[in-house]
């Protein structure tokens, strides 16, 4: 697939008196494209989530990533040291499930009002934190493809508290696609294997990805975790699922 110009911007989403910043990345050429959400690790809108914009816009989306701490910490941004995750992860439990849809819907919202996006469904992908809101995000009407990369603790938890994200797996109305490195030491197999058989249950279009030697995070290049072998193979499965919104 020939990768396409895009240009990039930093954008503000406004609704009653909260402010969301997003970064979006669109192909330079007119034309009439797909749009996709990307949702961030605990480590904000930084390089890493920013280069995966830039990627699927590359494909011929409209991709746009909310920043889902505005509430907690404007303009966030970090690495990975252990600071920088103890940090994040502080954030991260500050949230609440309902403001984190809120805002992917005013994100999709935004979308709409773009005369260069489809209205008729829309993507969405999200990795560590973001694979969880990924999660929840997928019960949302206009998301029809979801993939979720790493999700923690979507078998027993919630953000800010509640019933865990699984039992709202009959609510997802599209295709959901989750990614799982073997080696990852805070997302048991058996949840994996719980997640999967909770998609079976609801008979919700899915493929859960399991991968040999593959840790948290693997996804990122950033990341002593990186694993491109499992990268590649993800990259290619996303394409995959995202090509059913054109």
């Amino acid at each position: 697939m020939t990768e396409q110009a895009t240009i990039t911007t930093t954008v503000n989403l406004l609704q009653d008196n909260i402010q969301v910043s997003a970064y979006l990345a669109e192909p330079k050429e007119s034309g009439s494209y797909p749009g996709v959400v990307v949702l961030q690790e605990i480590f904000g809108i930084n390089v890493h989530i920013r280069e995966v914009t830039e990627r699927i816009a590359k494909l011929g989306y409209v991709a746009i990533a909310p920043a889902l701490f505005q509430r907690q910490a404007p303009g966030f941004e970090t690495g990975y040291t252990p600071e920088d995750i103890e940090t994040g992860r502080n954030y991260a439990m500050q949230t609440q499930a309902s403001d984190l849809l809120s805002d992917i819907q005013l994100a999709i919202d935004y979308l709409k009002n773009l005369p260069q996006v489809k209205k008729d469904g829309f993507g969405c992908i999200g990795f560590c934190f973001g694979g969880h809101v990924a999660y929840l995000a997928a019960t949302l009407p206009d998301i029809k493809a979801t993939a979720s990369f790493y999700g923690a603790g979507i078998t027993i938890r919630t953000p800010g508290g509640g019933a865990p994200s699984i039992t709202r797996t009959r609510e997802i109305t599209g295709t959901l696609y989750a990614f799982f490195g073997t080696e990852d030491a805070s997302i048991p197999a058996e949840q994996v294997e719980e997640i999967e058989a909770e998609l079976e249950k609801y008979k919700i279009p899915h493929r859960v990805f399991r991968y040999d030697g593959a840790d948290h995070g693997f996804f990122c290049d950033h990341r002593a975790s990186y694993n491109p072998k499992a990268t590649a193979d993800a990259w290619e499965q996303v394409q995959q699922l995202f090509s059913q919104l054109n």
